[in-house]
This record gives C-alpha cells, structure tokens and sequence, in this order.
C-alpha cells in the first residue's frame, strides 16, 4: 500500500493556522455574551412621581385611548381620521415595510442558494486536428448548482438579530408616531376651540364698547360730558377691533394645521370647525399608572432599547469576522450532443467542492471594524438612558403644569367673575353721572383682558393634559400586538 503524501512544507503552517483559528472560534461561540438587561436597567426608574401624586392608576385601554375623557365627539372623529390618512403616519408604515423587507433579506443568507441552468454550445475542430477535413459539434447541458456559506461562527445569525431588532425599532417609532400624531391634532383642535372663544369675546366686548360710545356721544350732545369722553370711547373701541385680524389668522392657521395632520388641503375642515363650540372640558382624574408600568412601553423608549439590540448584535457579527468561513458549493447536471440525450445516464455530471477561508493578517482592519461598532453601540446605550431620562422629565413637567393651569385657571375664573362685575357697576355709574368715564375704560379693558386669559387658562390645562398622556405614552395600546407582527400596511 502507497504511503500518503505528506504535506508540502510550505503548506503546513497555513493548515495548522487554519484549524487553530477554528477551534479558538469555537471556544468562542459557546462563550456567554453579555447580560444586555444589566446595561438597560442602569438608569432607575423612581417607583413614585417627585412632583405629585394621581389620583387614578387607570388602565393601559383608558391611556390608550386617552382623548375620549375629553368628552368631544368631533375630536373624537378627527382623531380617527388622523389614524387612517395621516402622511406622517404612512411614512412610518413604510419604514417598517422597509425594515421587514430588509430582515428578510437577512435572515434569507441562512439558508442555501439552488438554481437551474440550461444552455449550448458549439465548437469547431481545425483542418489539422480532423484529418484534413474541418469539423463542428454542438454541445448541450442543463442542470442544477448550489452553494451554502454554513454560520459556523453566528455572524449571519447575529446579522439577522440586528435585523430583527432593527424591525421592531422600527415598529415602536410607528407607535410613537401614532402617539405624536394624536398629540398634536388634539393640542391643535384645542388651540383652534380656544382661538374661537377668546375671538367671540373680543367680538361681544367690541359690541359692548359700541354701546358705551354711543351713550358718551348722547350725553355729549346732551352737554354732560365732554368731546374727551366721546374720542377715548372711540379709541377704546378700535383698540379692541384691532385685535380682532390677529386672533382671526391664528385660528384660519390651527385650522390649516389640523387639515395637515390629517393629510387634506387647507380649509377641507372649515365646514366642520365653523360652528362655535366651547373648549373640551379635562378630566377630574388622570389615568397614568406608575412609572415603571409606562415609562418603558413608552414607544420612542422601546425604540431606543430596540435599536440598542441591534447594535449589539452587530457587535457579534463584527467579531465572527475574526473566524474561518466554510463555503460548500456543489452541481448536478446532463451533457449530451442534442437535447433529447438530455437525461441519460451516460451524460450525468456532478461536482462537489468546499473551501475554508481564514484572515490571518489584515493590518488591524478588523479590530478597527470591531472597535467602531463597540463605540456605536456604546452610542445606542447612552441614547437609550437618555431617551428614558427625557421620559421622566417630560412627565414631570407635565404633572407641574397641570397643577398650576388647576391653580391658574381658578384664580382667572374669580378675576374675570370680578372684572365684570365691576365694568357693570362702572357702567352705571357713569349713565347716573356719579364717576367719570375713565373708570368706565379701565373696567372695560380689565374685563376684556381677564376674560381672555381665563381662556387661555383652561385652554392651558387642556394642554397639559394633553402633554402628559403623550409623556406618559398614550394613544397605543401596548397589550395589542405589536405592527411588526401584522401585515405589511397598505
């Protein structure tokens, strides 16, 4: 029996490196990664809101659907509308699409290539080669070819956890759009409402001061006052009309941002919104729930651990670089002289072959590669506290604006309840000439203002409100499944 060759020398090493690089990736692979849960509960979530107590834990389906305590039944109908047809909210479904799409794309390098060939050939033999005479000949052939790279080492494996962490990023910003979005057209329905009130008063205070000009102008006539009087009436009365164009463009442009939000043209909602209705009335109680049940649902906070994930994973897939690669490719197939030979046992080809790949020297670019993503992820890990951290901040104030728009709007009811009732008293003093029109004025001017500013202060809560539910979450039902887990949205 024939001795085996031995290896050639130079050829020794190179195979000795190969499957030491092999079994030190081995030893790699089944070494425990690190505990990411440990890095995500670095930043501690209080158990109790510093700035003041709710009074209701309420329930994830009350914070999902926060805007109905608010008792209006068209911001009801364009909250939904908002849901259906908003452009922001398809940019985000398309996002996830892209994100679905690109994980899949992934996840397809864990499995084998296989394809189908078919084709001809034809070749000429020359006149020495033939015996003189020149000859041709076709050649068919068809068959099947495969490859397969096996994840010996996970590197694909843990390409397709950065994907699959990608995708459920993605899915947690649609939710977070979602919350954004019913933010925005409740704060902006709510501004409009208030636009129409403090406009109607200014309206009904311009129609008051009309009436004292023209009882200044009769008791002129009637030589008890003075032309003074007549011309600071006058001037009171288009001081107050001017203000009037101002508060009419702020409305026409909350309106033309609700049309937006929507996605319509400006002015779709003017037959809607042109009724004048009061402003929505807030909630006694707020549900909220204690930080550590809503904070970390919260979308953009998912978002933000999602993407944290993902870099992670990426981290491993940057240091199975370090390893061999296996490549296994392989064919399956006929050659005959005409296509009806095809087929036959006489022209069956076959091959089979395997390569093993090592980096043994690459001028550190592979360190580096690995050093950049620990810096990404590292990047990924200080946005996330930061992200958690801006949530608490963000209900915080959202608790102490609340409690002192309560407070506020109070204090305005019973400044305005005063201010009118004083205008009325100075009113008739002067109609029995027992004070001077100055008096008249100021009441006027302080009744205008308070009524004003105690709209704006119950407009104030409902923002509040409205900021707070957003902090906290609201406007997605976390219980329900996530957008990843359902159809590509249309």
């Amino acid at each position: 029996m024939t001795p085996p060759t031995p290896l050639h020398p130079p050829v020794r090493p190179l195979v000795i490196a190969l499957l030491a690089a092999g079994c030190l990736g081995g030893c790699a692979l089944f070494s425990p990664a690190p505990d990411l849960s440990l890095r995500l509960s670095s930043v501690v979530v209080p158990e109790r809101w510093q700035q003041a107590p709710l009074a209701d834990p309420g329930s994830p389906e009350a914070l999902a659907r926060w805007w109905q305590q608010l008792q209006d039944p068209l911001l009801d109908e364009l909250i939904s509308q908002g849901l259906e047809r908003a452009p922001d909210l398809r940019a985000a479904q398309i996002r996830l699409r892209q994100a679905r799409a690109t994980r899949d794309l992934t996840s397809a390098g864990l499995f084998p290539n296989l394809g189908v060939s078919t084709g001809s050939s034809r070749s000429r033999a020359s006149e020495e080669t033939s015996g003189g005479n020149s000859s041709s000949r076709s050649l068919y052939n068809a068959g099947f070819d495969a490859s397969w790279e096996p994840d010996i080492f996970g590197a694909t494996r843990s390409a397709v956890s950065g994907a699959e962490a990608d995708l459920a990023a993605q899915a947690a910003s649609l939710e977070n759009t979602r919350v954004t979005l019913v933010a925005e057209i409740a704060r902006n329905y709510v501004e409009y409402r208030a636009y129409q009130e403090r406009l109607q008063i200014a309206r009904k205070n311009a129609a008051s001061q009309q009436e004292t000009l023209e009882i200044t102008r009769w008791r002129a006539a009637a030589g008890l006052v003075t032309e003074l009087d007549v011309e600071q009436a006058r001037s009171s009365l288009e001081q107050t009309r001017a203000t009037l164009p101002a508060l009419e463009n702020s409305l026409t442009a909350s309106q033309h941002r609700l049309d937006i939000l929507l996605g319509q043209t400006p002015g779709s909602l003017h037959a809607r919104l042109a009724e004048v209705r009061p402003l929505p009335r807030a909630p006694e109680q707020i549900a909220s729930g204690i930080p550590a049940d809503t904070l970390r649902r919260r979308p953009d906070v998912l978002a933000a651990e999602q993407t944290l994930r993902a870099e992670t994973a990426r981290v491993d897939e940057k240091v199975a670089a370090r390893y061999p690669s296996l490549k296994l490719s392989g064919s399956f197939g006929w050659q005959a002289l005409s296509y009806s030979a095809l087929g036959g046992g006489s022209s069956v080809t076959h091959s089979l072959a395997a390569s093993l790949a090592a980096t043994l020297f690459d001028g550190g670019r592979i360190r580096s590669q690995i050093a950049i993503q620990d810096a990404i992820q590292e990047q990924a890990l200080v946005s996330y506290e930061q992200t958690l951290l801006t949530a608490l901040e963000d209900v915080e104030n959202a608790l102490v604006a609340y409690a002192t728009s309560r407070e506020k709007e109070a204090r305005r009811a019973q400044a305005a309840e005063a201010a009118r009732n004083a205008a009325s008293l100075a009113s008739q003093m002067y109609q029995a000439g027992l004070t001077d029109f100055q008096s008249v004025l100021e009441t006027q001017r302080t009744q205008l203002s308070a009524e004003d500013n105690l709209v704006s202060a119950r407009s104030d809560i409902l923002t509040a409100v409205i900021q707070l539910y957003k902090a906290l979450g609201g406007g997605w039902d976390p219980a329900a499944p996530t957008s990843s887990e359902n159809k590509d949205p249309s």
